[in-house]
């Protein structure tokens, strides 16, 4: 559902109602990357949102309450909720199995304070919907033997089925608010109510930045397609080689920094609430920019202003950053260092992909398989996957199953 077709918080689901589930040569390897990455990014309109679950706690002097958002298609795959296997959810197949929901979450979350554990028991169950499907809410309480001078935490969700999942976390103490990030390597933390957090919180948003860039298809495809010429010149309507690494270096050059100004300054003001646009929009527009990009790379109509083109879509990008963002819950107590983390995190994640791909593609960019195969088949593919997720995200329909 559209952000702006959210409810305003968690509620009871409609008792009818039903939600969707869920050793190379140079040559080998840059055609490898790309037919990769293009393997990967034909799925559904959300396929670049991963699988994310958000936890809330509050702590007091021996009391933890808190509130998990965990997806619905997640727990589907987890515990099964589809009883009559017909890829819709009812609210009746969800509460009958909520005793399972239960048990499998809270397994998978242990908290603990001096050294003795808090037992939690959930309270509340609810449904809310995010940017990318309906999510189950366990609203839920942990009593501490111990006074909790610091909260210590083991999240292990899903990371036995999904090793790319991650736990966002938002911890509230005396008026003082703390995120991180759970992962596979990063699976228990401790949490005191010092201001000493700023640092593990600019770490976190940065790693966390760098990752949404990498799993950010869409936006991958948009820098690649603006990309895939760098190493070639235009003459009488054909692409020739480049006789200089250097007008290459350049071309890339002006390429990411208008990207990176352009996207930078919609990240600001949307995370500061200065100006907000509903995630359908912004999605549609996205994939929109991916198939102008890759359009120029066979009709080209941009000639060399390909970084007028990543600073005009690079602003409708920042939008979409500042979503996840948003979905991370930024600490009003560090909101700029957040900010900053995140977004030199998506920056190092940028650069990773630049300088992984344009040495190998200037090495290429001499043989027909180039020219061809990865900049004209490879631009027609991204066209025709970006469609599918303009089609899937302006009209509200899946086209490819999940």
């Amino acid at each position: 559902m559209a952000e702006a077709d959210r409810a305003p918080g968690p509620h009871p689901a409609g008792t009818g109602g039903k939600t969707g589930k869920r050793g190379m040569t140079p040559l080998r390897y840059v055609t490898g990357f790309i037919l990769a990455l293009l393997c990967h990014v034909g799925v559904p309109a959300h396929a670049h949102k991963a699988s994310d679950s958000y936890l809330s706690l509050k702590t007091a002097e021996r009391t933890v309450t808190g509130q998990w958002d965990i997806a619905l298609r997640d727990l589907e795959f987890a515990v099964g909720i589809d009883r009559d296997g017909d890829g819709a959810l009812t609210w009746d197949e969800i509460r009958s199995r909520h005793r399972d929901i239960d048990a499998y979450a809270l397994s998978r979350l242990a908290l603990s304070a001096g050294g003795r554990a808090c037992p939690a028991t959930v309270t509340e169950h609810l449904i809310d919907n995010h940017s990318d499907g309906a999510y189950a809410v366990l609203r839920f309480r942990a009593e501490c033997e111990n006074s909790i001078d610091t909260l210590a935490v083991h999240y292990n969700l899903l990371f036995d089925l999904d090793r790319q999942h991650k736990g966002l976390l938002r911890i509230e103490r005396d008026g003082q608010v703390e995120t991180a990030i759970f992962s596979p390597e990063h699976a228990k933390q401790q949490f005191t109510s010092s201001r000493a957090g700023n640092v593990r919180q600019f770490i976190d948003y940065l790693k966390h930045g760098v990752w949404h860039i990498w799993i950010g298809f869409d936006h991958i495809l948009f820098l690649l397609s603006l990309l895939l010429p760098a190493v070639l010149v235009l003459h009488d309507r054909q692409w020739y080689a480049s006789a200089s690494f250097k007008t290459s270096a350049i071309d890339v050059l002006k390429i990411v920094t208008a990207f990176t100004i352009s996207h930078s300054i919609t990240l600001t003001i949307a995370a500061l609430g200065i100006v907000q646009l509903p995630s359908r929009w912004v999605e549609t527009a996205i994939a929109a920019s991916v198939i102008v990009a890759a359009l120029n790379n066979l009709f080209p109509f941009f000639q060399g202003q390909r970084w007028v083109v990543a600073f005009a879509f690079g602003l409708v990008h920042g939008f979409g950053f500042a979503t996840v963002l948003a979905e991370l819950g930024l600490p009003q107590s560090a909101l700029v260092i957040a900010l900053i983390g995140f977004n030199v995190g998506v920056e190092l994640g940028q650069l990773a992909i630049v300088l992984a791909f344009l040495p190998v593609a200037y090495l290429l960019r001499q043989t027909w398989l180039y020219r061809r195969l990865l900049l004209n088949a490879g631009s027609t593919v991204i066209i025709a996957i970006a469609s599918v997720w303009l089609v899937e995200r302006a009209f509200e329909v899946s086209l490819v199953p999940a």
